[in-house]
């Protein structure tokens, strides 16, 4: 076992021929979740090719350490949100929590992102707490509007609601479907309002032929994976903790799936995260200026 892997842990898989990005992930989960700190996180990701990773808030206090990360770290950039689950349970007090997020959305060039927020029926199943996640989703819309930034969607059990009022409130100008969902007809759905689909480990189990065949049906340049760390862990590891060095295995079931060889699709992973969040890493001399 290498170095900075907690015991328990999946080994480093074979190291990728070329950069890729981890589009979503959550590093202070991954270590809460496993013991696999930060630093050692990212050093373990970049070891096997996965030099850049998207750093994803839930609440104020995960988005103000997403900042933080991605500060002191260059292949770190932040998405800053209260998740729909959590507008659900904030009830009277969700709108004091929106206030104080608005004014965190703004305060640095490392947050390319407002996200995750959306729509999560499977765990919020009662209507007014459905209601606040509607409420809550539409001011992200417009914090990302307003600064120009990059929405990271949460959907769960929701998806005509989440195109219904992304419709109704404007489809953001760059904007991405997390841990993607849904079947190809769903898929075509969010393609022909620009989205990005981001696909998980998920989609390596044996019974996810649906998921598959939405990524069958979206375009090479819309494309993008994710591990949700420390969450979906793809095969052959299901069931153990994730992290960001384990997204190889995704990206060459994924490679191997579309008959592109690994490196192409390595390549073109890496630049759709570029053109959804803009540049950022240790190579980029100084990601705030690419900022859109």
């Amino acid at each position: 076992m290498r170095p900075g892997l907690p015991a328990g842990l999946p080994p480093l898989p074979e190291p990728l021929p070329g950069p890729v990005t981890d589009a979503h992930t959550h590093l202070v989960s991954t270590q809460d979740f496993s013991g696999l700190d930060p630093a050692d996180a990212l050093a373990a990701a970049a070891q096997v090719g996965v030099t850049r990773v998207v750093e994803v808030g839930c609440d104020l206090a995960s988005s103000l350490e997403a900042i933080r990360l991605a500060e002191r770290f260059p292949e770190v950039i932040a998405s800053v949100a209260i998740h729909p689950n959590d507008a659900a349970r904030l009830g009277s007090r969700l709108g004091r929590e929106l206030e104080s997020l608005a004014t965190l959305v703004g305060s640095s060039p490392r947050i390319r992102a407002v996200g995750e927020t959306g729509l999560d029926y499977f765990r919020t199943r009662e209507v007014d707490g459905q209601q606040r996640q509607k409420l809550s989703f539409a001011a992200h819309l417009g914090w990302a509007a307003e600064h120009r930034l990059a929405v990271v969607i949460h959907d769960r059990d929701a998806h005509e609601d989440v195109l219904d009022l992304l419709d109704a409130e404007g489809v953001p100008e760059r904007f991405m479907i997390h841990c993607f969902s849904g079947d190809a007809a769903f898929a075509r759905r969010c393609l022909e309002r620009g989205a990005f689909l981001s696909f998980p480990g998920t989609v390596t189990f044996k019974a996810n032929q649906a998921l598959r065949e939405a990524f069958d049906v979206t375009p090479a340049d819309r494309i993008l994976v994710e591990t949700d760390a420390p969450y979906l862990t793809p095969m052959p590891y299901r069931g153990k903790a994730n992290a960001s060095y384990l997204m190889p295995h995704t990206v060459r079931f994924l490679a191997e799936r579309r008959g592109m060889e690994l490196a192409e699709f390595c390549g073109l992973l890496h630049r759709n995260a570029s053109v959804l969040f803009g540049d950022w890493g240790p190579e980029s001399a100084a990601p705030e200026e690419t900022r859109s």
